[in-house]
């Protein structure tokens, strides 16, 4: 068990066994002097994105000149050539500790406490459930498709090629192998070979040997292109924001910075779906009341807002949805009375947005 794991346990068991008639204060702020009890965080809505990009790099074939001339494959460069393309975009929600909005769960004396659990982050989870043992999910990045390299292709050449003296009788003879082997596979196809198998899987083993050996020869003419993925994560804070370069994007560089004008610009919009109405000014007075120091009584938990948000590229929407963000709700608080020794109420949270899923007895 890691230490966050020992602290945790330990609170658990202290918590379930304080006895007592008071009932729960809690207040914002953290711990003070020698007051005893539970320092808590509401969590706060971030966007992540993941994008997978592709680097591509194409290497001529050292025929690639006799291409158009053996197999009819016209516009095969004889330059070297490297871009980038991005293949897929996603977005998620998740939710992480706000540190402006702690709160302490003070435990006076003689006070049924609730038990409370909290993630590894310090966000409320639960209060009177039984321990859950729940740890945050690891998100599990797909590995990105490799294709396997093709074989060296001089395992396929034959003597004849090899001593031939000159380019282009090599070319010459190669291509004519690369006949050889199209028409090999057509009868085996047809049914027309003398030694077709007559065994399903070994028909198969043999047309792909035969089309293996067809690519490996043809690269000498088209030449061959290796990829290169890589899995990036960008992060946003939500607010209200209309065209934010969230990053940029060039076929040559690849992905940039967002003041990189080298790449074309990717905005992001989020959109507040229900905005809180302003509350009135409140009059002034002589006698204005004090605000009590000691916080506020009840446990605080979020009512997430919801966002509309979208991540086009010019005037092309590339993600556009709606999901709740807790910088565009409210805190309200759960009477602390719930919590007094009679109490069987128990609470679950939800921790990436800090808005209720179940009260229950």
């Amino acid at each position: 068990m890691n230490s966050k794991n020992s602290l945790l346990a330990t609170a658990f068991l202290t918590l379930a066994t304080l006895p007592g008639m008071a009932q729960t204060e809690v207040t914002v702020g953290v711990m003070r002097g020698k007051d005893y009890g539970v320092t808590y965080m509401l969590p706060k809505t971030e966007i992540g994105f993941t994008l997978e990009v592709t680097k591509h790099t194409y290497t001529p074939g050292r025929l690639c000149q006799y291409a158009g001339q053996y197999l009819q494959l016209n516009n095969i460069s004889g330059e070297k050539i490297e871009y980038w393309t991005l293949d897929n975009i996603q977005m998620q929600t998740v939710g992480v500790p706000d540190k402006e909005q702690v709160y302490f769960v003070k435990l006076k004396d003689k006070t049924v406490a609730p038990l409370m659990e909290l993630t590894e982050d310090g966000i409320v989870r639960s209060i009177n459930r039984p321990f859950s043992g729940k740890k945050p999910a690891k998100a599990e990045e797909p590995a990105p498709d490799k294709k396997p390299p093709l074989p060296d292709p001089r395992r396929f050449l034959t003597e004849e090629i090899l001593l031939a003296n000159s380019t282009a009788k090599q070319a010459e003879l190669i291509a004519k192998e690369i006949y050889n082997i199209r028409e090999s596979r057509n009868a085996l196809l047809r049914g027309e070979a003398d030694n077709t198998p007559q065994d399903g899987n070994q028909l198969k083993l043999m047309l792909d040997n035969l089309e293996l050996q067809e690519r490996a020869l043809t690269e000498l003419f088209t030449g061959h292109t290796d990829e290169e993925t890589e899995i990036v994560h960008l992060k946003a804070v939500p607010a209200e924001m209309t065209g934010k370069v969230l990053f940029r994007f060039s076929r040559k560089l690849g992905l940039l910075d967002e003041d990189d004008l080298a790449g074309e610009p990717y905005y992001l919009d989020i959109a507040n779906l229900n905005p809180l109405p302003q509350p009135a000014p409140e009059p002034e007075t002589g006698n204005k009341k004090k605000k009590k120091e000691d916080g506020l009584e009840g446990v605080a938990y979020r009512v997430p807002g919801r966002a509309q948000i979208t991540l086009r590229q010019g005037n092309n929407t590339l993600l556009k949805t709606e999901t709740p963000v807790t910088q565009f709700g409210t805190i309200e608080y759960l009477a602390a009375v719930l919590f007094n020794k009679n109490s069987t109420i128990q609470v679950l949270f939800d921790t990436t947005t800090g808005g209720l899923i179940k009260v229950e007895r």
